[in-house]
């Protein structure tokens, strides 16, 4: 059974998620406050967890930030704050989605289902060897030539394996979109943005001068395979 932590200080919220999900055959977990939340993702380990950013105790983004110095569970951010500036910064922390209230469930239930997929293993993947690391699509592994791993978040991955799966072409923006996050995200571009940033902060030897992940600017990304010149 799926697990999903729900964290909102509003009751009337987590009892309608509560609800819906149990109906759905979800093992639901609640927090009020992030502090609640940051123990029962340590003692539940839940399988996705749903965020309200406006929690009484601390920033939900700070919560975010706590959750990935050591998890890569998906995390799903639903909030009244719909400003742009306010899901980058949430994207930014390493939330996976965003969902902003008021919502419809529906749509809430598929990004939660959407999110789990996405989490999980990969299977008959490639490898890819490069002079800075080494890229296992299904073991979820990135290795740098010094033997550290790399951590990425589920969203990160999802997006990594659609970049490497079409190593040396080009992925249109669209097709990232769709891939990554569904059909109604086809003109969220700036989650690419986001993303892409993300991973060559992790990836790259120099981001002011990306080796791996290239932009063709207005059109998609292209991942460049640049072999190891001697053995990792």
């Amino acid at each position: 059974m799926t697990k999903v932590l729900v964290v909102d200080d509003e009751a009337a919220i987590c009892r309608a998620l509560r609800i819906n999900l149990a109906a759905r055959d979800y093992d639901v977990t609640t927090a009020a406050d992030g502090a609640s939340a940051l123990r029962a993702v340590a003692q539940e380990h839940p399988d996705v967890v749903v965020l309200d950013l406006g929690l009484p105790d601390m920033e939900g983004t700070d919560v975010i930030t706590g959750i990935r110095g050591w998890s890569d569970v998906p995390i799903l951010v639903l909030s009244a704050r719909g400003q742009e500036a306010a899901k980058v910064a949430a994207l930014d922390a390493g939330a996976d989605d965003y969902v902003t209230k008021p919502f419809g469930m529906d749509e809430l239930l598929a990004r939660v289902r959407a999110a789990v997929r996405r989490s999980a293993p990969t299977v008959d993947a490639p490898v890819v060897t490069t002079d800075d690391f080494t890229i296992d699509l299904a073991a979820r592994t990135v290795t740098r030539r010094n033997g550290d791993v790399v951590r990425l978040t589920p969203t990160e991955w999802q997006l990594l394996d659609a970049l490497v799966r079409n190593a040396g072409k080009l992925v249109t923006q669209r097709q990232l979109l769709q891939d990554v996050w569904g059909p109604a995200y086809e003109t969220e571009t700036n989650y690419l943005r986001v993303y892409t940033a993300q991973l060559r902060r992790k990836l790259e030897p120099d981001v002011t001068h990306p080796r791996y992940i290239i932009t063709e600017p207005g059109v998609g990304y292209r991942f460049v395979v640049v072999p190891a010149s001697r053995p990792l």
